[in-house]
């Protein structure tokens, strides 16, 4: 179809025949196929997948492990105490040394994201991911000489260094997934950041299983197999090509570019991408890759630097954690016995891996607004529905299931909306030069929301029990609010699009000095 109209379209713009002219409202319409991708090639999967092996699934990975060893990590460093003090170690001490050993992961990803886009920009997107190897393997060696050599500190130190792994991820690996993607397809392809995360979850808990590795002698080795993504990595990734949006706008290269869009992409589907970075180029030369703090300086981002603001702390601070918190008290009630509770929460990890591929097949469809603000909405009704579950938890034996259906409603929810668009939002906000800058600061507010919510959740639940929900109900209608108000739909859209909407929006304001819905729709 497209090469008849296109012949018809040649014959027009010759004068051949004035027959041709009644075709002229169906070419008026009619686009080049320069988005007509609708299957990504054997090559971009596998380069995704190599990405993302070491990449995120790392980071889920090293989220969930902790959680396994825990009492056996405990009985270690009590046991190491005793022998080098001889004394036991008392529980406010020993509670301390654990959890520096839980949250000092969020330290290193606050530095790891606080140098991942400048690593991004000086090595490649494909070079720093590999250089980012060498935490996880130093991780794994520390981590697993600790018993043997007697020292619970080199537990610290690895899981500082499994967070400086996690941090540069977080910021590197959607870069390079967003660049690689076609257009067409850069929503559904930018999902596998939210894939890997949740499937590194639910490999963790299934890995620290009793009849794995969950044993307490098996500790050692469990926190070793951080080692394992990172060795795939290193053998498989080297083999892709480099993101070509980089070769071409960050370094200039334009044969290697043309030669990793071929790759990515084949010979006969690659001119309209190509045409998509050059435009790119060509606003961007003259212009270096800017600094975090130059881009709160630059007063043309300062939407798109506020939506990243309000979604990266919000992804934290939305109740995803207290959901997990309370899913072992939820399931104790509904009366699944103790031992048996570890496999219903590889159910809530099962649950957001589903949700994530789930999201990865709709995001294309229904587009980045509809999931987002739906997923926030969906949060908000079962923000609602677990309170009053939680409040009448005792006054009828049903009434525990409810919170059951919360609680993987919830989570479905947070896959099917934050959990998967907020990446890539962060990389369709933003340009080339730009967007570094953009996940760096992005990555770094993530991180200090993280530790954030850690530190200052327990006192909540204190305080308010379950209408600790209540908080983020708020929480989450603010954040579907805001967006609806001010976020563009961004699917199929070429980053100078996406950015000239917002450009449109600052002059509107200018003009009317009033604030109207930023409301589009897709191209």
């Amino acid at each position: 179809m497209f090469k008849y109209l296109q012949r018809l379209s040649k014959k027009m713009g010759s004068g051949d025949s004035e027959e041709l002219k009644e075709y002229q409202p169906l070419l008026k319409d009619f686009k080049e196929p320069a988005q007509q991708i609708k299957v990504p090639s054997k090559s971009l999967l596998l380069a995704i997948w190599a990405a993302g092996i070491g990449g995120t699934f790392q980071y889920g990975y090293n989220i969930s492990i902790i959680n396994a060893p825990t009492k056996a990590v405990q009985n270690f460093i009590n046991q190491t105490w005793t022998e080098r003090y001889d004394t036991e170690i008392s529980s406010q001490v020993l509670t301390l040394l654990w959890s520096t050993i839980v949250s000092i992961f969020t330290l290193g990803g606050l530095v790891g994201a606080s140098v991942g886009a400048t690593l991004a920009v000086r090595f490649g997107r494909k070079g720093t991911l590999l250089i980012n190897n060498t935490f996880a393997l130093l991780a794994a060696l520390f981590m697993g000489l600790s018993r043997p050599f007697s020292t619970f500190e080199l537990l610290i130190i690895g899981r500082f260094l499994t967070g400086v792994n996690a941090g540069i991820t977080i910021c590197v690996q959607p870069l390079y997934i967003g660049e690689i993607a076609p257009r067409a397809l850069r929503g559904a392809m930018a999902m596998g950041t939210s894939i890997f995360i949740t499937g590194g979850i639910l490999t963790g808990q299934v890995i620290g299983l009793n009849e794995l590795l969950g044993r307490e002698e098996y500790w050692p080795i469990l926190l070793s197999t951080t080692c394992i993504p990172a060795i795939m990595q290193l053998l498989i990734l080297p083999w892709f090509p480099e993101s070509p949006r980089y070769l071409l706008i960050d370094r200039g290269d334009d044969a290697a570019c043309k030669k990793a869009l071929i790759w990515f992409h084949g010979a006969d589907k690659y001119h309209g991408e190509k045409e998509d970075m050059e435009r790119e180029r060509v606003s961007a030369i003259g212009i270096k890759p800017k600094k975090p703090w130059e881009l709160f300086t630059d007063t043309s981002v300062h939407w798109q630097l506020l939506t990243l603001v309000v979604i990266h702390t919000s992804q934290q601070l939305n109740g995803i954690n207290a959901i997990y918190f309370y899913a072992d008290y939820v399931f104790t009630q509904a009366g699944i016995p103790a031992d048996k509770i570890p496999y219903a929460t590889v159910g809530t990890g099962a649950c957001e891996c589903i949700t994530a591929l789930t999201c990865g097949l709709l995001i294309e469809s229904l587009g980045r607004r509809a999931l987002i603000i739906g997923g926030y909405t969906l949060m908000s009704v079962c923000c609602i529905c677990f309170t009053i579950a939680l409040t009448f938890q005792d006054s009828s034996p049903w009434v525990p299931y409810l919170s059951m259906i919360c609680v993987f409603a919830f989570i479905l929810s947070f896959g099917l909306g934050p959990g998967g668009v907020t990446n890539i939002l962060t990389t369709e906000l933003f340009t080339q030069t730009d967007r570094p800058a953009a996940y760096m600061i992005g990555g770094s507010i993530n991180w200090i929301a993280f530790f954030f919510i850690g530190m200052i959740f327990p006192f909540i639940v204190n305080g308010l029990k379950q209408y600790c929900f209540l908080v983020f109900l708020v929480i989450c209608c603010l954040v579907a609010t805001y967006i609806f108000f001010v976020v563009p739909e961004t699917k199929n859209k070429t980053f100078l699009e996406i950015q000239s909407e917002f450009h449109s929006r600052k002059k509107l304001i200018g003009a009317n000095g009033t604030e109207g819905p930023l409301l589009s729709t897709p191209m």
